[in-house]
């Protein structure tokens, strides 16, 4: 995301001719949106975005059930990780 936020402001800032971006060459104005494409195909194809999501349902289940248990007063033995 931080790359895509990137491009579009140096995008932007060519586009108006603000700044020293005006007298940029297009092909670095614009080389941010190609490493996000860049990015998205590799994290995609590699299983990196799935595995996240995976971790962040995981954790949000373990807090769910934490959250359960203290509210009906039974207190874990040992937190296994």
């Amino acid at each position: 995301m931080y790359l895509l936020g990137l491009g579009l402001v140096l995008l932007t800032l060519k586009y108006f001719e603000m700044g020293p971006v005006a007298t940029w060459d297009w092909w670095l104005v614009l080389a941010p949106l190609g490493l996000a494409v860049l990015w998205w195909a590799w994290a995609d194809g590699s299983g990196y975005t799935k595995r996240k999501a995976m971790e962040r349902e995981t954790a949000r289940q373990q807090a769910r059930i934490d959250r359960n248990r203290e509210a009906l007063g039974i207190l874990p033995k040992k937190k296994r990780r």
